[in-house]
């Protein structure tokens, strides 16, 4: 499982980060810091989907 970020999309609300920071780190303006296909440490894929799933514009996808 892997986790990508949108750049263009992301708009900094941080929902992702209070869900696991490790998992959604935010850089200092507050924006998304995942990057482009991040790996899933196992036994964090059910926080991986929440914090994608509470991104208010969508901006996090698993693959």
């Amino acid at each position: 499982m892997l986790i990508s970020v949108d750049r263009e999309v992301c708009q900094g609300h941080g929902q992702c980060a209070m869900v696991d920071q490790s998992l959604f780190p935010l850089d200092g303006a507050g924006y998304s810091a995942v990057g482009d296909g991040v790996t899933v440490d196992p036994g964090k894929e059910d926080d991986a989907e929440l914090g994608v799933n509470v991104c208010p514009v969508q901006a996090l996808r698993l693959d």
